[in-house]
């Protein structure tokens, strides 16, 4: 009888566990955060030994460490399309064919298609709360200044505060500017080619080879004349008609103020986990840290030993605490899984006017954002969710940014799209120690539109073979980056091609270092092979779809162009402080 009591007991105990792992498992909420322009080697949990991130090292230890965790693209518009419909961007039309590969003005007709099914939709189908707060950079309207057809509440989120373009050196004064060059060299070229055009229009009508009417001379210098004064007008106020505030469909800051920001944007999500604490969520929280323009609140500013950037890390990994503390505060840590990444490696290429570096440390691997050297793509890769995943564990497989779609949208037990190609994985497995293996053998790299390299990992093999069919011209020659475009690009003559491609072993070369040849490595011709039969296979599963980064969905559209007052005053409006709240309710 002792003994049957004691089973029972043990029976009773493990029904118990069962059960609570089921409570667990059953509907949990999503917290996901993404920093921007991080580097791999910024973090703690990566290696750095002096910044200080010790709330998002916590993730890693009570967690699993990603350590070849990819992001779908190196550039911001086109990693964060991958990761919200679990898509290779180049699949939604979310990748460049032109020069300039993300969004740039608020008032372009681009952005995610209303045709995309993201992850939020398919959660907000299932009951579940979901908000985006932070930046969003993924277009906002298509015909008229308030349709909102690429609007994050278009996207399956309930609510949204931030920013939907992103945060530029022009959007915080006395940060210079990121179009100052492009600017310059444009309206040098332009005035050279109109000042020719009309010199030689004047010497064909002197020599009388060709009457040209006084009144087509007129209407060329007033078009020219219109077309610069537009663009000295839009690039004079760019800061007021690109970086703003929104709350869901309203503009309540405008232009943006970096005072106490992060403060404010941390604050919403507390808000929105209180609001949400007795059912299902989603919060996704995109900083704007540490992408330029860099910025730190009082209580941080000067603290680092990185400068600015290291400030602005520092108070990123601030915020990251008083989201486990709210979650802890409310007894949801046991019922939420978090993860941390960045939508890309750091920008080493940034500098400020003054000299100091204002890009981050992307370790031992090489180039940065905008390129797919292991430093442009290979990034942070945080997953918490006490005692359903593994503590202090490192899985080394490839795993990309397009996993986190099909995670989430089985653990929330949604349907996956049956009607299209998911590129991405469900991680549990891996992230439960049941597999070894990622499901991904290969990874295909894009340079905007164009692929640039591809990653396979046999199944019989712990090697992970990478090879480049072309790589950005670094300048100067012998730098690690394209410090004189600002970015690297991805055509003509910004690159090499290479016949036969570059090949590395990333398991024994993470730094790519130095390229394989027939003579180093005996199965070269074949890896090549294999690798050229696997973009055949991708290259078909591609559909031809409308290009939201084409040079008309990129330009400034003036009827597009969200206000909060009026362009004669600006667009300026303030409704995020107490203050000019208290001015419009008792107005």
């Amino acid at each position: 009888r002792k003994k049957m009591r004691v089973l029972l007991f043990l029976i009773i105990c493990q029904c118990t566990i069962n059960s609570v792992k089921t409570h667990r498992a059953s509907n949990p909420n999503f917290v996901l955060l993404m920093a921007d322009d991080l580097g791999i080697g910024d973090l703690g949990c990566y290696g750095n030994k002096t910044l200080r991130t010790p709330n998002i090292d916590r993730l890693a230890e009570e967690g699993v460490t990603l350590t070849q965790h990819i992001a779908a693209s190196p550039l911001c518009t086109p990693s964060r399309a991958a990761f919200l419909t679990g898509r290779y961007p180049i699949r939604s039309g979310m990748a460049a064919f032109s020069r300039v590969g993300v969004f740039l003005f608020s008032a372009s007709s681009g952005g995610l298609p209303s045709e995309e099914i993201t992850f939020t939709k398919l959660l907000k189908q299932r009951g579940y709360a979901t908000a985006l707060i932070g930046k969003w950079h993924l277009g906002m309207n298509c015909e008229s200044s308030n349709d909102f057809c690429h609007h994050p509440l278009s996207h399956g989120f309930d609510y949204f505060y931030g920013l939907t373009v992103t945060n530029f050196r022009d959007c915080k004064p006395g940060q210079g500017s990121v179009f100052s060059k492009g600017i310059q060299k444009t309206l040098v070229i332009s005035v050279q080619i109109a000042g020719i055009t009309l010199v030689s229009l004047a010497i064909v009508q002197y020599i009388g080879l060709l009457k040209v009417p006084f009144q087509a001379l007129s209407y060329c210098l007033l078009i020219t004349a219109i077309s610069f004064a537009v663009l000295i007008f839009f690039f004079y106020h760019f800061r007021h008609l690109n970086c703003f505030l929104m709350r869901d469909h309203q503009i309540i800051q405008q232009p943006l103020s970096y005072g106490n920001l992060t403060q404010r944007l941390t604050k919403e999500a507390m808000q929105f986990i209180g609001r949400n604490s007795d059912a299902p969520f989603l919060l996704v929280l995109s900083y704007l840290h540490v992408h330029t323009a860099l910025y730190a609140s009082k209580n941080f500013r000067g603290k680092s030993k990185h400068g600015l950037y290291g400030d602005s890390v520092e108070e990123m990994d601030w915020s990251v605490g008083q989201i486990l503390d709210i979650l802890d505060k409310y007894n949801l840590s046991d019922r939420t899984l978090i993860y941390f990444t960045s939508d890309q490696g750091a920008h080493v290429e940034e500098i400020s006017s003054s000299g100091e570096v204002h890009g981050g440390y992307n370790g031992i691997y090489k180039g940065g954002k905008s390129t797919n050297w292991e430093g442009g793509i290979r990034v942070p890769g945080l997953l918490r969710w006490p005692g359903v995943i593994q503590a202090g564990a490192y899985i080394d497989e490839p795993t990309s940014n397009m996993d986190v779609f099909p995670t989430i949208v089985k653990l929330a037990e949604a349907q996956l799209p049956s009607d299209r190609v998911i590129d991405g994985h469900d991680l549990m497995p891996l992230l439960q120690g049941k597999v070894t293996r990622s499901k991904h053998e290969f990874l295909f790299h894009y340079c905007n539109a164009y692929l640039n390299a591809v990653r396979w990992h046999p199944g019989n093999s712990e090697s992970v073979w990478k090879v480049f069919f072309f790589t950005p011209n670094f300048s100067p020659e012998n730098s690690n980056g394209c410090y004189d475009s600002h970015v690297c690009f991805c055509h003509g003559g910004f690159i090499t091609q290479h016949d036969p491609p570059l090949l590395f072993d990333l398991s024994r070369d993470p730094e790519e270092k130095v390229p394989l040849t027939p003579e180093t490595e005996s199965r070269f011709y074949e890896i090549l092979r294999v690798i050229h039969l696997a973009v055949d296979n991708h290259s078909r599963s591609l559909h031809a779809v409308p290009d939201q980064l084409s040079w008309n969905n990129l330009l400034w559209k003036p009827w597009l162009q969200p206000c909060c007052s009026s362009l004669f005053q600006s667009c300026y409006c303030d409704y995020d402080s107490e203050g000019s709240l208290l001015e419009v309710h008792s107005g």
